[in-house]
């Protein structure tokens, strides 16, 4: 009687077993296979692109490499000495052109009181000088106005708050106009994106819930689904020499599923967390 109750507790025993061990399998197979998660995974951020609007040597850098700035701050100043003379040129042209606009209204006055005894003519080509020269008045305005704005744009200051990147900019460099000098890393702008296989996709959907885990730092930041993309790159859509399409040929026993990338808001961000665009992060989604 022992014996036979000593083999059906190893029996037991074993079957419970693998029982535990099919469900701790099933779990594991479920959560690799069915749970969208990813280990490609990447902070993001936007990066504002500063470039002046005037051309200019630059005379002072007003901030330094990787600093902090609020929104308005002073980022670096062009030399203002030849805008100033070009405000003071428009200045002039509109002061001239406003003599030359009174004149000719004064003018067209007169000649309105006595048209009983000047031609028609005559009378009309007074009305219309004194509507050219009240034009040009309003023309020498308008590039005062723009020679003003150029002179206020020598100041170049931050369009946001955030941290300066990769500054290479020096007193002495010439500034473009258009030409980015200064980026900026829009602190309030970092996102996260996943790389999802399409095989995941059908369990994603915006709003889920997310979890990242930064590759740096401990604490585990929460977030959703914000959008997921809709379109990659493909390398068989490329034009030949023929105008037909260069397709690649593969002998792959197993085909590789792409990588969508799925857009996550951060919620929460824990303390002692810094965020650094471009740090690695795994992301997993909970449907």
């Amino acid at each position: 009687m022992k014996s036979f109750l000593s083999l059906l507790s190893r029996y037991a025993l074993t079957l419970s077993a693998v029982v535990v061990a099919t469900l701790l399998a099933f779990m594991l197979w479920k959560h690799y296979a069915q749970t969208p998660w990813t280990r490609d995974g990447r902070v993001r951020a936007d990066v504002v692109q500063i470039a002046p609007d005037v051309s200019g040597p630059v005379i002072n850098v007003a901030v330094s490499d990787n600093q902090w700035v609020n929104r308005g701050d002073v980022l670096y100043s062009i030399d203002p000495h030849w805008l100033k003379l070009a405000v003071a040129g428009a200045q002039a042209d509109v002061d001239a052109k406003r003599h030359e606009m009174v004149m000719r209204q004064d003018a067209a006055t007169r000649r309105t009181r006595i048209k009983g005894v000047i031609s028609g003519e005559d009378l009309q080509q007074t009305d219309s000088a004194a509507n050219i020269a009240t034009a040009n008045y309003h023309g020498a305005l308008a590039a005062l106005e723009l020679a003003q704005l150029n002179l206020s744009h020598a100041i170049v200051r931050a369009p946001v708050a955030g941290y300066i990147t990769h500054l290479r900019l020096r007193p002495g460099d010439y500034a473009t106009a258009g030409v980015t000098k200064v980026a900026i890393v829009d602190a309030h702008s970092f996102w996260v994106v996943g790389y999802f296989e399409e095989t995941k996709l059908r369990h994603i959907r915006v709003g889920n819930s997310a979890h990242i885990a930064l590759m740096g730092f401990e604490p585990v930041l929460t977030g959703h689904v914000e959008s997921i993309g809709h379109g990659i790159g493909d390398n068989n859509d490329e034009t030949g020499g023929l105008g037909l399409p260069e397709v690649e040929p593969t002998f792959n026993w197993v085909r590789l599923a792409q990588r969508i990338p799925v857009r996550i808001h951060i919620d929460t961000l824990p303390a002692g967390v810094e965020l650094v665009a471009g740090l690695s992060a795994t992301v997993s989604v909970t449907p």
